[in-house]
């Protein structure tokens, strides 16, 4: 009898729909949380945007050299789920090991991403070297020295919810990152603008108000997991400082595959507002907020293919290879057609999404998002596919290989068709966007191709020991 079915709803209902409801049942409270999650950006994009083009390319900028580090952590971070979801699928009761898993991933990410941070007091003259404007690159450099200190706690929050969704508790982080958010856009009104006394610190304030919002959902999350009865038999937080090498050198092996993998494609997405620096202050201003879009919109799939990487990792860890399958193609279609529910509205009504994201005065700025947006609906169906693939894959520890599947897919096909259709043709901004369909649709198709080999008509030890 495998552990692994303890996860599973009880019930005569078939394995596929027992596989879709326990997917379900974490997927969507984790996609939500990772949707109100992201809204802590969006938010800041959005009040920005009322200061102007110039401070929306600046904060555009800075969010670029923040999310370069934020991404190298992010690869520890999502290398705790695997190790606790297998962890527990070969026996519940492993809780050394999964306490272990997770305060290595915080020791990472706690020590690593202050050390790294020292690179933001290099903003301004990194951006001035890339071509970008020089208005833009002096009001980055304050706003991401802002946003810095909430790095490793956006960080930890991630590692923290993954243990959560290993042991089926989604519902809490959910309802404390909806606070959070509240408070982000109580802090942003109060010190972008200077209201309720405050001084009026424009983008600096929207950095500051991020990084105090982080840092209470970290906290909170602390607070949930030494109280919550399920979560408190862990021990997470007891003899914190006692170290256990041989497992964080196991999440730094696993982590900086998943890093660089995570990495090509967000210095994708994050390169591109360079080409569009080079090309104009309306481009890039415009690129930023689809670009905003097309985020807030892959937020959910993304948490729901998280969901689908832990129940992946708990079938690998009770040595099911039907299992693993079976979490696999279910998160994959999955988080496809819930990604169409979004993408659908967006290339129905690009005008009325652009107008709401930019100020009307420039219109040079809004008819750029709103040609940007139906190329951004056509991409989120190959972007839902490859996350999940990912995601599955790294459920069985699998990280090298899609490594390098999506360095070509990003690097070698997207960034170069992107930079000469954006630069050398008259298609210009538009044609950067046409470089980032290229990018996903082949992530897709090689991810996907690598999910099915790895899984297909094998026994349980081949796919699953990865």
């Amino acid at each position: 009898m495998t552990n692994a079915t303890q996860f599973a709803p009880e019930g005569a209902a078939p394995p596929w729909r027992r596989e879709f409801i326990a997917l379900m049942t974490i997927g969507l409270p984790m996609g939500l949380t990772q949707l109100v999650q992201f809204s802590i950006n969006t938010i800041d994009v959005l009040m920005i945007a009322r200061l102007g083009a110039e401070q929306l390319a600046g904060a555009s900028l800075g969010l670029f050299m923040f999310y370069i580090l934020f991404v190298a952590g992010l690869g520890p971070a999502m290398a705790v789920s695997p190790l606790v979801s297998q962890a527990l699928g070969a026996d519940k009761d492993n809780v050394r090991e999964a306490r272990r898993s997770v305060r290595m991933g915080l020791w990472l990410v706690g020590a690593g991403a202050p050390m790294l941070s020292l690179i933001y007091f290099f903003t301004e003259e990194l951006s001035l070297f890339l071509g970008q404007p020089a208005m833009a690159a002096k009001l980055a450099e304050p706003y991401v020295l802002a946003l810095a200190p909430g790095l490793p706690f956006a960080l930890g929050v991630i590692i923290l919810r993954n243990f959560l969704a290993a042991i089926e508790r989604t519902r809490a982080p959910l309802i404390f990152i909806i606070l959070t958010t509240g408070i982000n856009a109580l802090l942003n009104y109060m010190l972008i603008y200077g209201n309720w006394g405050a001084p009026r610190m424009e983008l600096v304030g929207a950095g500051i108000a991020s990084s105090l919002s982080h840092a209470i959902g970290f906290f909170a999350l602390v607070i949930y997991i030494n109280r919550e009865a399920t979560a408190k038999r862990f021990d997470l937080f007891v003899k914190f400082f006692k170290p256990d090498w041989p497992l964080l050198a196991e999440v730094a092996r696993i982590g900086w595959p998943s890093s660089v993998t995570l990495g090509f494609e967000a210095m994708l997405f994050n390169s591109t507002v360079l080409l569009m620096g080079v090309i104009g202050v309306a481009a890039m201003a415009a690129h930023q907020a689809a670009l905003n879009v097309t985020a807030l919109a892959f937020m959910l799939p993304l948490g729901l293919s998280m969901a689908g990487g832990v129940r992946v990792g708990l079938m690998a860890g009770a040595r099911d290879a039907a299992g693993v399958r079976r979490a696999a193609l279910v998160s994959v279609l999955s988080c496809m057609g819930l990604i169409m529910l979004i993408a659908v509205p967006v290339a129905l009504a690009p005008h009325s999404i652009a107008k709401f994201y930019l100020d009307t005065d420039d219109m040079d700025a809004v008819r750029l998002a709103a040609s940007f947006l139906p190329i951004a609906a056509a991409f989120a169906l190959f972007d839902a596919t490859q996350v999940a693939a990912a995601q599955a894959l790294r459920g069985l520890k699998d990280v090298r290989i899609p490594m390098v599947l999506t360095g070509i897919s990003y690097w070698i096909i997207g960034f170069p068709i992107a930079a000469w259709l954006g630069l050398a043709t008259p298609l210009g901004a538009i044609g950067v966007w046409w470089g980032l369909l290229a990018s996903l649709v082949s992530a897709a198709l090689m991810l996907s191709v690598r999910l099915w080999l790895v899984t297909r008509d094998k026994p349980s030890a081949s796919p699953l020991s990865a």
